[in-house]
């Protein structure tokens, strides 16, 4: 089994829900090195946003007491979230997001470094 997961950050995130209304929920987030996990009660079922599907974290604007900003998965789907300006989420989620690829590109250069070392 894989260790449990590290929170780098933890709080409240309003998401932009896919409906009709496109109403802000408040959902219970927690950020750890490998993705975002989304949670709507203490009990819900936990939602993962892996790095490896997420392409960018777009800073949309900032209004008010907010910052609006658009996390893009790979298959192109955007999903929107505010937060008060002082928590910075955005800068956060950016930050593990490019971590994770990095220790992702290294992980890929050393496996072919292995390879050419086993076949020469």
């Amino acid at each position: 089994p894989r260790a449990a997961a590290v929170a780098v950050k933890e709080g409240v995130l309003e998401k932009r829900s896919d409906g009709l209304l496109q109403l802000w929920k408040k959902k219970r987030c927690i950020l750890t090195e490998e993705g975002l996990l989304l949670a709507a009660e203490p009990t819900a079922k936990i939602k993962e946003l892996h790095f490896s599907n997420m392409k960018t974290v777009d800073c949309v604007e900032r209004k008010g007491k907010y910052v609006y900003f658009t996390v893009v998965m790979a298959e192109g789907k955007e999903i929107d979230f505010r937060c008060a300006q002082e928590q910075g989420w955005n800068a956060a989620i950016t930050l593990q997001m490019v971590q994770y690829k990095n220790r992702q590109a290294i992980l890929a250069v050393r496996s072919t470094r292995t390879l050419i070392s086993v076949t020469q």
